[in-house]
């Protein structure tokens, strides 16, 4: 493993001088460290071989980044790796995703193992794709594990290339690629605590200040011990101090999810989120539910304006019928939330022009604009507008 600024500078030499597509994958330590960092950055290319590189030693690999800023990137499931890859100073300017490419092909299974085994029909070693990345040194079988991953992946997506010519979809996969590779970083999530599992318990103001209390401060001891948040305090220990309103130590160490292995002065630091929720002024405490950007709810469709729910209805079966013809999951035809604001407020007109417009709006491709445009306008004219 590449561990030090030497062998990094021969690395860089070794991609840089290399040709043809490079390979990328990226490993993090999903459920045992905080945030979503890289822990070990994988690499092939022909005349370059494969790298294996410890972002924790090297933390800054924008130089092998712009070594490579002219070369297509191959990733699987790349909007998962890209920002980790970012924050080392890694970012393409063009990107095959060969899991994007196996849904636009039609195949049923698109994880790398199945991909790699149905299309090219070699088996992939497993059995390591939930340990603990961040471990040092980083076990031999585990390495292996990792350089397999990226050992396939451009004759994987040289397969998947001549598949999509073959069915007439490369080029709507190249604008997929290309909408991934410049689109912006994400905005941070407002009100994560809301995503807390179980919340749809939670009802009473009083009740949500408590999650959002104890969530924000499991999230600052998890972020200082760098461990992932689930295991300082579990969603379902939130869910039920809210739910209880616990008056005292004593009595918080009765709920599930504290008490036994807990100690003292744990209990107290979680008591003390739950007094300071409870202490809070009503004016301070969170509203019931999130302000919704865009449409209600279909299932509220039909009481509060049917002819958008009938809309809806007609539209969602155009997309599935064209989805299915032409051998694609409808999601990637077009997105659903584009679907449902579109039928909730569709264009003044009815017409292939505002439908077109409509759709580039809401962040379409090119070719999903070409396809979906006539399933849309045919389902709103059919349903009144």
């Amino acid at each position: 493993m590449i561990a030090d600024a030497a062998s990094l500078t021969e690395v860089i030499s070794a991609f840089a001088a290399g040709s043809g597509p490079v390979a990328v994958d990226a490993e993090r330590a999903s459920g045992y460290r905080y945030g979503q960092r890289a822990y070990l950055v994988q690499l092939r290319r022909e005349g370059a071989g494969t790298a294996l590189i410890d972002p924790v030693a090297c933390p800054d690999l924008s130089g092998l980044g712009a070594a490579l800023a002219g070369a297509e990137w191959d990733l699987h499931a790349a909007t998962q790796d890209l920002p980790c890859l970012r924050e080392i100073g890694m970012v393409p300017t063009r990107l095959f995703d060969t899991e994007l490419a196996g849904r636009l092909a039609g195949f049923p299974r698109v994880g790398l193992g199945a991909m790699v085994e149905g299309v090219l029909g070699y088996v992939l070693e497993k059995g390591h794709s939930a340990v603990d990345w961040s471990t040092r040194p980083l076990p031999e079988p585990w390495l292996r594990y990792a350089a397999l991953d990226v050992e396939l992946l451009v004759d994987l997506r040289d397969a998947l290339e001549k598949e999509l010519e073959r069915q007439g979809k490369l080029e709507w996969a190249l604008q997929e690629f290309d909408a991934i590779a410049t689109a912006p970083p994400a905005e941070p999530r407002k009100d994560p605590w809301r995503r807390t599992s179980g919340m749809h318990k939670v009802r009473r103001r009083r009740q949500l200040g408590v999650v959002r209390e104890l969530w924000e401060t499991r999230d600052r001891i998890a972020q200082r011990r760098d461990v992932s948040p689930g295991k300082v305090l579990s969603d379902a220990a939130i869910v039920e101090a809210a739910l209880s309103l616990p008056a005292n130590v004593h009595a918080l160490a009765a709920l599930n999810g504290f008490g036994h292995r807990m100690g003292r002065r744990q209990l107290e630091q979680w008591q003390a989120a739950v007094d300071r929720a409870k202490a809070l002024p009503d004016t301070a405490l969170p509203q019931p539910g999130q302000p919704v950007a865009g449409p209600p709810p279909p299932r509220a469709w039909a009481d509060k304006d049917p002819a958008a729910a009938a809309r809806l209805s007609s539209a969602r079966a155009g997309v599935t019928a064209l989805a299915e013809q032409l051998g694609l999951p409808q999601e990637n035809l077009v997105a659903p939330d584009t679907v449902r604001r579109i039928c909730w407020e569709p264009p003044q007109s009815a017409d292939t022009d505002s439908m077109e417009s409509a759709l580039t709006g809401y962040g379409a491709r090119p070719w999903q604009v070409a396809l979906v445009t006539p399933v849309l306008v045919k389902a709103l004219s059919s349903k009144g507008s």
